[in-house]
């Protein structure tokens, strides 16, 4: 295990987030820019859906860590920006099944007036710890240089 997650007996403590994670020492991190609700061919899924764009944004963090050979357990932590008067609690919900509930990530929302592609309302960047391969060169599909 490459994380350690820290909740503090004086802080409140959520089963949805931790309130800090060391990461330790030789792990690789991996930084997923921001995902939006877009599918594989750059088109917008659910126009006005919280839900539904929540699951595709969720979806496509998932494939950038599936790509990294790491999974929801090794997120340190998910960065989520949503847009001002979406429903919450209903995109935390949506989101829930993707995130591994023995294992949760710092999570930070921020409320914002508009994301930068149009008809978003939700937008999440992450970064996951990749566990210590000793001397192995883990670079998403890559090992030691060679793809695999």
């Amino acid at each position: 295990m490459s994380l350690l997650r820290i909740n503090p007996e004086t802080l409140h403590r959520s089963p949805h987030y931790s309130q800090a994670t060391l990461v330790a020492p030789g792990a690789s991190l991996v930084f997923i820019g921001g995902q939006n609700a877009v599918d594989a061919s750059g088109g917008l899924v659910g126009p006005g859906d919280v839900v539904a764009q929540t699951q595709q944004v969720m979806t496509n963090v998932t494939a950038c860590l599936d790509a990294a050979g790491v999974s929801s357990a090794d997120l340190v932590s998910l960065d989520i920006k949503v847009v001002d008067g979406v429903d919450l609690a209903a995109a935390q919900q949506a989101a829930a099944p993707y995130l591994d509930p023995e294992s949760p990530p710092l999570i930070t929302v921020s409320v914002v007036t508009r994301l930068a592609l149009d008809g978003a309302l939700v937008e999440a960047g992450a970064v996951a710890a990749v566990p210590n391969m000793g001397d192995a060169v883990w670079l998403g599909r890559y090992v030691a240089g060679e793809e695999v």
